[in-house]
């Protein structure tokens, strides 16, 4: 991985941890994005360990199906479900309905 997208993870991993802290939510950044011993993921919410990918293009069809959604379930064959939800309502979530900001 070049420079570039390795700053570019940086920011994006930051810029979530930022947002979550904003909404009143326990986050923080793995040292070294996962890569030291004995820490997995990227981030840390509220005691579950995240994925942070940012991308340019390879998310556009995601965005489309969450359109005017609250959840959107994914199923790769022989994998489990994923469920994608926009960041606000995920707050809402962990903070039990209540509003974030």
């Amino acid at each position: 991985m070049g420079k570039y997208e390795r700053r570019k993870g940086y920011r994006g991993e930051y810029n979530l941890v930022k947002k979550l802290k904003k909404m009143g939510l326990d986050a923080r950044r793995v040292p070294l994005s996962g890569s030291a011993e004995g820490f997995k993921g990227d981030v840390i919410v509220e005691g579950m360990t995240g994925e942070v990918k940012v991308r340019r293009h390879s998310f556009k069809k995601l965005y489309e199906w969450l359109e005017n959604r609250d959840l959107l379930f994914v199923k790769m064959d022989r994998k489990p479900y994923l469920v994608v939800m926009n960041l606000e309502t995920f707050s809402k979530l962990l903070k039990g309905g209540e509003e974030s900001e």
